[in-house]
């Protein structure tokens, strides 16, 4: 292995990781938004309780290695001083919405894809397109203005980063290192708690295993990238799971392919499609499936453009800022999850009534 430059091992090791997670979720039919469906339409949270068992994996598995000294989470894109609170709800709103407008969030689209579905595809193509568009093209100054009326320097205010356990620190005065375990382990237990209390869950195998392969895979990515992955020349930047932006990366990798160089994400997003494919051939579920009507196209194209523009500016999906983000212990990606969670009601309902504004009536009349 010291033979093989630190970047194609990377990138091989991210294409292995990608597969499990393709394999795992098309087996298992791990998905966010279809939890939120199983919950507003059938009072089921079985799928969600997987969801929230692999956020609790995460977030144990990574702090233990943030504890230890063995990665340093500080340098993700997620613990920033900058606090993008706007972004984080707008985005996480338009992402949730987006999401149930296609029949699924982001890690959904690429495993569809892999099985034969030819809606993901399109879906992939939009979504990848204004991912890039919001990050570093037409709609990137709006995204830049946005932030710039908005984003608080937690580093003015005597704060190192936005982790909910170095906030509290410095709001009390008390050690970060004991206020980091005691965040892991509230957030580690209350899910846990909250997940296997349910014997419909406890009986599930697919839910709990989806829940812990998903949970350690977020981990793994962050020691791959942070412990492996570190060269004293060319050191891989700090990454775990996210599939929005690595999804326009993927599509301008495939476009300028020998100008470009591969990285964690583009890896992962190749190797969720393959171990989707290979999954759903091996479980005879590969089937290839179109749009079937106008109104079906438009809707789709409608949702992977919000869920791309929205994905970008609030730095993740339900993967991404939901376990990912969340692993790091972020306030910003809290704060996203619970922005993709209402949108995602609120595009359920609007589905269910037919009227934005009568879905969000129906939502807070509810609560």
């Amino acid at each position: 292995m010291e033979d093989i430059p630190i970047g194609i091992l990377v990138a091989s090791l991210s294409f292995i990781l990608g597969g499990i997670f393709g394999a795992t979720a098309q087996s298992t039919n791990f998905c966010t938004m279809g939890a939120l469906s199983d919950i507003v339409f059938m009072g089921n949270w079985n799928r969600m309780r997987a969801w929230l068992l692999a956020i609790a994996v995460a977030v144990l598995a990574s702090q233990f290695m943030q504890i230890n000294g063995i990665v340093d989470l500080g340098k993700s894109i997620y613990l920033t001083t900058n606090f993008g609170w706007a972004g984080a709800i707008i985005g996480g709103v338009l992402f949730g919405f987006g999401m149930t407008m296609t029949g699924g969030c982001g890690n959904k689209t690429l495993v569809r894809l892999g099985a034969g579905n030819l809606k993901s595809l399109v879906i992939f193509l939009v979504l990848g397109i204004f991912a890039y568009m919001t990050l570093r093209g037409f709609i990137g100054p709006a995204r830049l203005e946005l932030e710039g009326l908005t984003v608080v320097d937690l580093k003015e205010k005597g704060f190192a980063s936005q982790g909910m356990p170095e906030l509290l620190a410095g709001a009390f005065g008390a050690s970060q290192q004991s206020l980091r375990w005691v965040v892991t382990l509230i957030i580690v237990l209350g899910l846990l708690l909250f997940c296997f209390k349910d014997s419909d869950f406890r009986s599930s195998p697919a839910n709990i295993t989806a829940g812990l392969i998903i949970g350690l895979l977020v981990s793994a990515g962050w020691y791959l990238t942070g412990v492996i992955g570190q060269d004293d020349f060319e050191p891989t930047p700090l990454a775990s799971f996210t599939f929005i932006a690595p999804t326009g990366d993927s599509i301008q990798y495939l476009m300028t392919f020998t100008g470009a160089t591969i990285n964690f994400g583009i890896a992962v997003v190749g190797g969720v499609i393959a171990g989707s494919f290979i999954m759903s051939r091996v479980r005879g579920e590969f089937r290839i499936e179109s749009f079937t009507t106008a109104d079906d196209f438009v809707r789709h194209i409608v949702g992977a453009t919000m869920m791309g523009v929205g994905g970008v500016l609030s730095l993740g999906c339900t993967v991404g800022q939901g376990i990912t983000g969340m692993s790091t212990l972020a306030l910003g990606s809290l704060i996203a999850l619970l922005a993709i969670i209402f949108g995602g009601v609120w595009g359920l309902k609007y589905l269910e009534e037919g009227s934005v504004g009568g879905a969000l009536k129906q939502i807070f009349a509810r609560g």
